[in-house]
């Protein structure tokens, strides 16, 4: 402060230097203050970080009773239906979980084995570590091409060059072919809905939506499934008791040969 006030400066230029130097601290005070808010809100969030556990262990440990408790509780005629639900829906994310499984699986080894080919270094740790980033919808992938570029890059420059052409190609063919191929074997659903379903959680959610966008669409198909089933038993049940009231009534209105 004294070295300022020492300085031979015009008044004019030094009431603009003191209000661009005002308006830089006021800004730099609301944005601790909004990167304040935003920590705290956050940290609002961290119990989630232990009871999510907790609540995931208790809900595996207890489904069946779960299950069974929320079957009794429907009215007789449901129940089975119920049971039936159930066990597809349980059948399809078990599905959803084997087909993520492998698709962690597959891209790890052909990363593994293509980063082996390019001679980037650490070919197998950056394999496995692309296995287990693959359960992270694009936040993993990305990580990975970074990670793997960098390595490449250290190596030398054509060896980055062709490892993010390779990761490229990889990640279309993983996105838009051999993922939805996956689910579509293990959850009967088109790739067309995987791939919409994605979008759609990537523009409703970010990462969550995309992570939760197949089991939800899975799950929403299996209900539509058996909801339309259900209704058109109903209405065959109905159509055959309409039509066997009605075969009964025309011998008792009529006389005995008409009826004959």
């Amino acid at each position: 402060t004294r070295y300022y006030a020492k300085l031979q400066i015009p008044a004019e230029f030094r009431v603009r230097l003191d209000a661009v130097a005002e308006s830089a601290v006021q800004a730099m005070l609301a944005f601790s203050r909004q990167q304040a808010e935003a920590l705290a809100g956050r940290a609002t969030a961290l119990p989630w970080v232990v009871m999510v556990p907790v609540l995931a262990a208790f809900l595996l440990k207890d489904a069946r009773s779960i299950r069974r408790v929320i079957v009794v509780a429907l009215p007789f005629r449901l129940r089975l239906r119920g049971h039936q639900l159930f066990d597809e829906l349980d059948t399809t994310l078990a599905a959803y979980v084997r087909a993520q499984v492998l698709a962690c699986v597959l891209v790890g080894t052909v990363c593994g084995l293509g980063f082996a080919l390019l001679g980037v270094p650490y070919p197998m740790l950056l394999g496995v570590l692309a296995g287990f980033l693959e359960f992270i919808p694009l936040v993993g992938p990305f990580l990975l091409a970074a990670l793997a570029t960098l390595f490449a890059l250290l190596h030398a420059p054509i060896t980055a060059l062709w490892t993010v052409v390779f990761l490229a190609v990889l990640r279309l063919a993983e996105d838009y072919a051999i993922y939805p191929r996956l689910m579509r074997h293990g959850l009967e659903l088109h790739p067309l809905a995987v791939i919409v379903g994605v979008m759609a959680g990537a523009e409703l959610d970010g990462v969550v939506g995309m992570f939760l966008a197949v089991p939800a669409v899975a799950t929403a198909a299996v209900v539509v499934r058996h909801w339309i089933s259900w209704r058109t038993a109903d209405d065959e049940a109905r159509a055959a008791m309409e039509l066997s009231g009605g075969e009964v009534g025309v011998p008792v209105g009529t006389s005995g040969g008409a009826g004959e």
